[in-house]
């Protein structure tokens, strides 16, 4: 599990954009070792991170196969804002369906609307809960 220090300027950084962002890039490593990036949605609930999938995509192959993980941030364009954590991704089948996790309903109501989907919709097509525990941290 990760120790992240929000008293650091760095660890508070880290912290909001955890809560605050909207994607992070879930990399995963394909058959062939190859590194596979993905943009997901993400909540994060103060020690680990839950994302869902679609069913039979890539992504949940390559967890299944290998589940060490990264996930990052986008950067500031200029090199800065950098945030990398990895950890162990794991197909969560113990989570309840999106529409029933109200604070990713709330996060992400604007963008389900966007995907012209109701809550429910979205849970039917993105029905399967990966949940990453983040182990280390590296950024600046």
């Amino acid at each position: 599990m990760l120790n992240l220090d929000t008293s650091t300027p760095f660890g508070a950084r880290v912290e909001r954009r955890l809560q605050e962002d909207i994607v992070v890039w879930l990399t995963t490593v394909g058959g062939a070792q190859t590194p596979q990036p993905s943009p997901v949605w993400f909540l994060w609930d103060g020690e680990t991170i839950l994302i869902y999938s679609q069913p039979t995509t890539p992504k949940l192959r390559n967890i299944e196969r290998t589940p060490r993980v990264a996930l990052n941030f986008d950067g500031d364009g200029d090199g800065g804002d950098i945030i990398v954590l990895t950890g162990d991704a794991r197909i969560a089948t113990d989570q309840p369906p999106a529409d029933q996790v109200p604070a990713y309903v709330a996060k992400y109501q604007d963008g389900i609307r966007g995907l012209g989907m109701s809550p429910k919709q979205f849970a039917q097509g993105y029905a399967v809960a990966i949940r990453v525990t983040p182990t280390t941290l590296r950024g600046h």
